[in-house]
Formats: C-alpha cells, structure tokens, sequence
C-alpha cells in the first residue's frame, strides 16, 4: 500500500535512483515475496537472499564510490527498504545490517584497511558483524566489559563477551566495540576495532533460537587474549563510540523503514483479504467497522511515511538535529507497526493465525524493530530529555502568562 515516489511530495529522486527502486520492486514481487515463506521456515543465514541483493547492487549502496560502492541517498534506502519489508523481513534486515556492520569501517578505519576491506564487503564477497551488545549491557554503553590492553609489540590485547551479534556465524571480520582496561569511565573509554574472524582466540556459539526474523541468526562471543594489529584501530583510541554514531543513526533509521514497510505491507494483505473473505452475505470489507480499521491504519501509515521520509532527508543535509528525529521516528513506527500488524491479523480472524498466512511471521518479526538499536523505552527517555532541554533553551510560550514563582 506504499505511493510511488513520483505521487509522494517528500521523495526527490534522480532518474538513476528512480531505475534502481523499479527494479527492486521488480525484486520484491517475482523475487523476494514469493521465496519470503520458504526464507522465514530456519533460522539458518538466508545465503540466497544475500547473494542476490549483492548482485542487483542492494547491498552496494551503503558504501561510497570510491570503495565500490554506489553511495545511495538515505532517502533512497528507505525507499528500498520500505519495499522490501512489505513482503520479508529477512531481505530487509540483510540490508539495514549492511549499515550496522560496515559502517564503522566507512567512518574510522585508515585509507589502507578501508581499500583491503570495503571492495569485498561491497560486493558482499566478504561480511562483517558489529558487536556492541555484552550480557550485562547494551544500550548502556557505560556498562561495557569487554576490554583492551596495550600489547607490548604494538597493538592490543583483547578480552570479554559480546551477545545478540548477528550475522557473528557467517561473518570474517568483527567490528568490537571495547573499554580500555583501567580507563575513562563512560563512552570516553571505548575503542573500536576491526577484528579477522580467523584470529586465535576468538569463539563463536551456535546460532541462539529467536522469536523470528529468521534468516539472519544471532550468536554470543567470546574474545580470549586476542591479538589485534595496530592498524585495525577504527579513529582513534577512546573514539569507538564516535566512530558508532553515524552506524547507530543509520540502523535506526532502518528499523523504522522496516516497519513501515511491514505495516504497509500488513494493510495490502488485510484490505485484499477484506475484499474477499464473505461474512453475513458480503465482503467484510462492505461493513462499516472494518472500514474504519483500514482507514485509521492507511492515515497512520501514511503519517509515519512523511517522518521517515523527512528523517532520511534531515539525515541526507546532514541536520544537526537528525539523531533525535531518528530516535522519534525509530520510536514512533515501530510501536505503530506492531499495533497494525496486530490489527491487521485480526481482520484475518482465524486465517490470521496460521501459519500459511504471513501475518503470522510478520507478527513474530515486528516485536524484533521494538527492542533492536534501542529499545522504545530507551528512545523516549532520549526524545524526553531533549524536548525538557529543548522547552528551557526557548523564551517563554506567550500565552503562558505568570511569574515563575506561582507555578510552584
């Protein structure tokens, strides 16, 4: 139920990026959508999947030109990625983790690592994962145990865990977010690295069972007295949380693609199946209490469209306020698309519930866009404060006419 970009006021593209969204819609309807049920039945790497979004350039679009990459417009991969979610959520989070799991690399490493990694991770030859999450903390970042040492030939010495790392059983490289030992407190102490699967001391789990979003399996790591160069540094030491800003904004923003995606795609599914399903001698679709259901649901979708839309121009201006926005609209869209999913099925009565309908795996899938990158009472402590700090830096609303001494 999306609108082409050329219908949508907030959605510019150039003839290129035009093309490029018509053949991923081309994707998602003789590719992705027919093969999202057989994807979504193991909890396995969706290898397929992956290896076709790398070769119709998907994946490439999160790196820059010079690294052989396209370097897409956020606006443009919301746009993929609102596509590809209506219909699997495997292939979109294969997309969005493209971000979370690169992007430090893009952001901090030297020109000669960036050349010896970026091609292939590209290209999709190579992967890697990025592993921030530990047992005891994960959007507290304070709370990080996992630490580095100085090593006394040059380079560090690693050590600790890390939890909930997807793609950790596929990927070569580790990008590791850790504090250095006897350090700064807080995210003054944290480094970032890249680190070669390959590299002894490193230990990854089998795959962890999830709720859904099958396809792309989490593991648990461990790190025990592992060597890593002195060049894999990503900025410099005590930046790793700096260097993870930009990876943390543009996940955010994708997890709310993500779910606009979905619930658009909810409200296809449910509005098809209205038109369909008889009850009381006419379409359900004909009584006026779904009316209203479907109609709440297109105004929501709808709403929610302009502000990740206008996130992912605010983030392409590079808006010194986009960090917040994404936290609104990660927050706001994936709360919402929960509700619509759940709506939705409903409308689906029994149907809803089985699985050989999909709105019983996109049900399993939304719950994931409200906990992962944040979880959404995370983000509105963070949207809270801001608009506390924001409401005492302006001057006095003027309708608001008393002496601060009688507000006590």
């Amino acid at each position: 139920m999306s609108i082409p970009e050329s219908r949508h006021p907030l959605v510019k593209l150039a003839p290129d990026e035009a093309a490029m969204l018509e053949r991923v819609r081309a994707l998602v309807a003789e590719r992705i959508g027919p093969d999202a049920d057989r994807v979504a039945q193991q909890d396995v790497f969706a290898w397929d999947t992956f290896r076709l979004l790398c070769s119709e350039g998907i994946v490439a679009t999160a790196f820059p030109r010079a690294y052989g990459g396209t370097e897409a417009s956020m606006l443009l991969r919301v746009r993929i990625i609102e596509e590809v979610a209506s219909v699997c959520s495997t292939a979109a989070s294969l997309i969005t983790g493209t971000d979370l799991s690169s992007r430090p690399i893009v952001a901090g490493a030297s020109e000669e690592l960036k050349r010896a990694l970026l091609p292939d991770l590209a290209s999709g030859a190579r992967q890697s994962a990025f592993a921030l999450t530990e047992p005891g903390a994960g959007s507290d970042v304070a709370r990080l145990a996992a630490h580095y040492t100085a090593a006394p030939d040059g380079g560090w010495i690693l050590n600790g865990q890390k939890k909930f790392i997807t793609r950790a059983n596929v990927a070569d490289m580790f990008v590791v977010v850790a504090r250095q030992a006897d350090g700064p407190e807080g995210a003054r102490g944290l480094s970032g690295f890249v680190v070669p699967r390959d590299t002894p001391g490193i230990t990854v789990s089998a795959e962890v069972p999830k709720l859904g979003w099958y396809g792309v399996p989490i593991a648990s790591i461990r790190f025990d007295q592992v060597r890593i160069p002195p060049d894999h540094l990503l900025g410099q030491a005590g930046e790793g949380m700096a260097v993870a800003q930009d990876t943390l904004l543009r996940a955010r923003i994708g997890h709310a693609a993500i779910a606009l995606g979905r619930a658009a795609g909810a409200l296809q599914i449910a509005a098809q199946y209205a038109n369909q399903r008889q009850v009381f001698g006419q379409p359900i679709g004909g009584h006026q209490g779904v009316q209203w259901m479907l109609a709440e649901m297109a105004a929501q979708i709808e709403a929610a469209r302009c502000l990740v839309y206008s996130t992912a121009q605010r983030y392409d201006a590079g808006d010194a306020d986009v960090a917040i926005h994404a936290s609104i609209a990660k927050m706001h869209v994936t709360d919402l698309g929960m509700r619509i999913v759940v709506d939705c099925l409903q409308l689906l009565g029994g149907n809803g519930y089985l699985k050989a309908f999909p709105l019983e795996r996109f049900l399993r899938d939304a719950k994931m866009n409200q906990i992962g990158e944040g979880s959404s009472e995370v983000h509105k402590n963070l949207i809270g404060r801001h608009v506390l700090r924001r409401a005492a830096a302006l001057p006095q609303h003027p309708c608001l006419d008393m002496e601060p001494e009688l507000w006590k």
